[in-house]
């Protein structure tokens, strides 16, 4: 199986800056795209950035010049700096990995549990 463990939530006041981390971890035959989502309350899940193998990125329009995504391949893990927060970006934050885990068989995603980001004064 495979497991992803995201982490570097928390609390930020306005203006202020986290980076986020998602390792995968387990039967890794090959990891394709990776990214990152969100979920606040009451509202559905939206892409936030997402990253393909070779290092393409891409990234919603309300994020885009404040967050930053990359990727260590070689450490299996997907980052997201995140800048310039505001109260808005408060969410659920959720990585994604389009994993295949054996040769030969289709990817599929797998999901992290989730971690908190809060922005308030």
């Amino acid at each position: 199986q495979v497991q992803l463990v995201e982490s570097g939530g928390g609390l930020v006041q306005p203006g202020g800056s986290l980076r986020l981390s998602c390792a995968a971890s387990g039967r890794l035959f090959s990891i394709n795209g990776m990214g990152w989502y969100r979920q606040a309350p009451g509202n559905e899940r939206e892409s936030v950035a997402v990253i393909t193998r070779d290092g393409s990125t891409a990234y919603a329009d309300s994020v885009k010049g404040r967050f930053t995504i990359s990727r260590d391949n070689a450490k299996n893990t997907v980052y997201l700096q995140m800048n310039s927060l505001k109260p808005e970006d408060t969410a659920v934050y959720y990585c994604d990995a389009h994993v295949i885990s054996t040769y030969g068989t289709p990817a599929r995603h797998y999901w992290g549990q989730g971690t908190q980001v809060t922005v308030s004064s």
